[in-house]
């Protein structure tokens, strides 16, 4: 086996703002593992509020990439536990290495990746579109440049009410509200019953991730289901959600990979949580990856590449919402800006 890494900075649209600051790039981390001459391609975006870089997880890499090449592969599962281990405190490389595992795998087989997991993708839920925290004309704007059936509305200021109001009279649109932690309970107390007389579906992460005491209070007054996403980042953070939130959003990236999403998936829907994927804004092979998920979850918000301005690879492509594969094996996609030799 023999790995491959190459960094991008992927430039948004449009400034991207959550309650956490603005950016207008997106680095990425891209790795090819080839194995007998066939290659799979995966990717970690770097987030700077988790204290990873692409520059930690490439010097990470090098140091480890001996071991990693060593590896008999026969399966992404069995590569994924090797992985956890051998690169204990980096989840995005290790999601990022699993991804081209996986992909990878479904080359050796002939199969995509659903189809691998025999995966009905009739009834694939619609992914959101977000709309980034901005003046109210320029939200509005974003609106009507891009008619789509569900947004995804990032929240945590001091006007959100009077923001979605506004937006609400624009749009018949489901609406979400993701907060990135950026209430307090008592914030979120007023704000969710205003939320929900504006027609708002689900509230994401209203909370600071460890703010449990708060949540359980939030938790039995809201009158609308509550998503877990900074609360919810590993595979072990899912038990400790029931009882807390309603859902839990999975991102490939924090859990480290498919292999553990999988397993989130399954644990959600024996404890009654609904399931909602999202991305980190992935360019198209991070978010090809989490759309063979879908057949499994309830929600989506895998929009990541049409936030950008420049994507990388080709393969997935959206119709209002729905999301379609791309041809070929594993995650069906196409490198189209690379130092990669295809």
């Amino acid at each position: 086996m023999k790995i491959t890494a190459q960094s991008f900075n992927l430039p948004f649209r449009f400034p991207f703002t959550i309650s956490r600051g603005t950016k207008t790039h997106q680095p990425t981390l891209i790795v090819e593992l080839e194995h007998f001459g066939i290659k799979g391609y995966g990717e970690a975006p770097a987030i700077t509020y988790y204290n990873i870089t692409v520059e930690q997880m490439i010097d990470e890499l090098e140091k480890k990439k001996s071991f990693a090449e060593k590896f008999a592969f026969t399966d992404p599962e069995r590569y994924w536990h090797y992985l956890h281990h051998l690169i204990p405190n980096n989840p995005f490389l290790v999601c990022a290495l699993d991804i081209a595992a996986w992909d990878l795998y479904g080359k050796m087989k002939g199969k995509k990746l659903f189809e691998l997991w025999k995966l009905d993708i009739s009834n694939n839920p619609l992914t959101d579109y977000t709309i980034g925290i901005d003046t109210i004309g320029k939200m509005i704007g974003k609106i009507k440049e891009k008619p789509w059936p569900v947004y995804k509305i990032k929240a945590g200021t001091e006007n959100d009410i009077e923001m979605v109001k506004i937006l609400r009279q624009n749009t018949n649109a489901i609406l979400r509200v993701d907060a990135n932690a950026g209430w307090t309970l008592n914030e979120a107390l007023k704000k969710i019953p205003q939320l929900q007389e504006l027609g708002i579906e689900l509230v994401e992460q209203p909370l600071a991730k460890n703010n449990w005491e708060g949540m359980k209070i939030l938790y039995e007054k809201s009158p609308l289901p509550l998503f877990a996403d900074e609360s919810c980042a590993l595979e072990n953070d899912v038990e400790k959600c029931k009882g807390y939130f309603h859902g839990i959003n999975i991102k490939l990236t924090k859990c480290s990979g498919i292999t553990p999403a999988r397993n989130m998936i399954k644990k959600a829907k024996e404890l009654g949580l609904k399931v909602m994927v999202g991305c980190m804004n992935e360019s198209t092979i991070g978010t090809a990856a989490i759309a063979h998920l879908l057949p499994l979850s309830d929600f989506a918000d895998l929009d990541g590449p049409l936030l950008l301005s420049k994507d990388i690879a080709s393969g997935i492509s959206y119709n209002y919402g729905k999301i379609n594969y791309g041809e070929g094996p594993g995650l069906g996609i196409k490198l189209t800006d690379s130092q990669f030799s295809e």
